[in-house]
């Protein structure tokens, strides 16, 4: 299993080696009928197509639907690394992917059937940004899925638009003169709405930051069950076993490992010594900062990494309520839990909305409301959602989370802590949300964690808020606000 797939929300990859970009070419991405049934091996690049085009239809999570599929076609090491680097790739650069195979398809992308053109973009992908395979290894394993799911035409079609993209492949470079928006957008595929939006709210430079991070291979990170052992203690003993492993800069309960592959197959995590987790996300609980005996209420709490982080920095005595709307998540909540060894944990299944008629108003010394969002800090580990997002959607996504902080607020004791968190980078989510909230509830007020609970890289002293962007630390963008009721 790859790297990048060994937690609910993506992590590292395997890298193939790239060759320099020439001038104006997009920067490199840095380090139909379906496919085998019944567990029947099958091809990398079949494996590939299939997710593709699974994710197009039915708008799947990628780092979901590849695991299930790399299973399914039981694909040795090499290939599903080689099957995983396409599935990303592909989505990565599928802006600009698209942008180019405009010129070679007649009438252009949008008339071909769905596969043939995830068929057409995964194979450009491999031709134009990777070295390591040989071309002809691409246009003869492109030519005859073609022939397999399609029909001569169809296959003489394909062979026909690679074989010219491999002609005239030294031509394609992006245009220069073009409008800020554009450029950034077609250089690191992103939507046109996502940049300017970006540009918007944080200028130029930061907003080509961003999407040149979004590209980036996210690192893997466990958060160390500190109930159990020390994150040095944890590390040493996976260096012991072969990986590279060190102490996060970022969250004090982290450890970054690299060349661990799925680290949820280790004898460690079955052992619950640690939760996969990205370092920003670590951060969520330390803000919070539950002290032993506490009453906690975590609102939208699946999977469950921050409510167990919660119990074990509480040393898992007190009371947490984890709440979640659907059955299959608050299971995973207790799943975590069980395996962590955790028993102050209580699943709720309930609209996080309507927990206002369910408990008394002032029921919890602390409240985490790790807010729904449009998941825009994460894209690295979800490029698909660069494509499957609409702008249309960001109000709506608003709305929830207003309506969040106006049912669970009363439920906090008078000096109890409010911490609101998003995977995002939107500032309308995000800074303005809170902002509005204090201005509509004086009886709130912006409250800085206790020195130390940033991890060992510094930031401003006395802030209640932080942004974290996908270029600052190598970690996920992330936003988190921590507010006190006054007494």
């Amino acid at each position: 299993m790859s790297e990048r797939n060994n937690d609910n929300t993506g992590t590292g990859k395997p890298g193939l080696a790239k060759s320099k970009a020439p001038a104006h070419r997009p920067s490199k991405r840095q380090p139909g009928k379906g496919g085998p049934r019944g567990g029947v091996k099958g091809s990398a690049r079949e494996a590939a197509l299939d997710v593709l085009l699974r994710i197009e239809r039915d708008r799947s999570y990628s780092n979901l639907l590849l695991n299930r599929t790399l299973q399914q076609y039981q694909l040795d090491r090499p290939d599903a690394g080689l099957a995983t680097e396409i599935v990303y790739g592909t989505i990565q650069r599928q802006g600009t992917i698209d942008y180019f195979l405009e010129k070679f398809v007649k009438g252009g992308l949008a008339k071909l059937q769905p596969w043939v053109r995830s068929l057409l973009r995964l194979s450009f992908y491999q031709l134009y940004y990777l070295d390591r395979i040989p071309e002809h290894a691409v246009v003869n394993e492109a030519v005859q899925l073609a022939k397999r799911r399609g029909h001569q035409g169809i296959s003489g079609m394909v062979n026909g638009v690679l074989r010219n993209v491999l002609r005239r492949k030294a031509e394609l470079v992006l245009p220069d003169g073009l409008p800020d928006d554009q450029r950034i957008a077609l250089a690191t595929s992103h939507p046109e709405w996502m940049v300017r939006r970006w540009i918007r709210q944080f200028g130029k430079e930061a907003a080509e930051r961003i999407c040149e991070a979004n590209n980036r291979p996210p690192r893997v990170s466990i958060r160390v069950n500190r109930l159990r052992l020390a994150p040095a203690e944890l590390a040493e003993r996976l260096r012991q076993g072969g990986l590279e492993a060190e102490p996060s800069d970022v969250a004090p309960a982290g450890v970054v490992v690299r060349g661990g592959g799925n680290m949820a197959l280790t004898r460690e995590y079955a052992e619950g010594l640690f939760t996969i987790q990205d370092e920003s996300s670590m951060l969520v609980a330390e803000w919070v900062d539950p002290q032993p005996g506490e009453r906690v209420l975590d609102c939208c709490a699946a999977p469950g990494g921050k409510t167990t982080h919660l119990a074990e920095k509480m040393q898992d005595r007190g009371e947490i309520i984890a709440c979640d709307v659907h059955e299959h998540k608050e299971q995973l909540i207790r799943e975590q839990a069980e395996r962590l060894g955790l028993r102050s944990i209580r699943t709720v299944r309930a609209d996080a909305r309507r927990l206002a008629g369910q408990f008394p108003a002032g029921s919890f010394d602390r409240i985490l409301l790790d807010a729904p969002c449009s998941g825009l800090g994460v894209i690295r580990r979800k490029p698909d959602m660069k494509w499957s997002r609409q702008e249309s959607e960001l109000e709506s996504v608003c709305e929830v989370q207003q309506e969040l902080l106006e049912s669970i607020h009363s439920l906090l004791k008078p000096g109890g802590v409010l911490v609101y968190s998003t995977c995002t980078v939107e500032k309308a989510e995000n800074e303005d949300m809170v902002r509005a909230f204090l201005e509509r509830h004086p009886e709130f007020e912006p409250d800085a964690p206790p020195s130390g609970q940033t991890g060992r890289l510094s930031f401003p002293a006395g802030q209640a808020f932080v942004q974290i962007m996908p270029y600052d630390f190598g970690s996920d963008g992330f936003f988190i606000a921590r507010l006190r009721k006054r007494a």
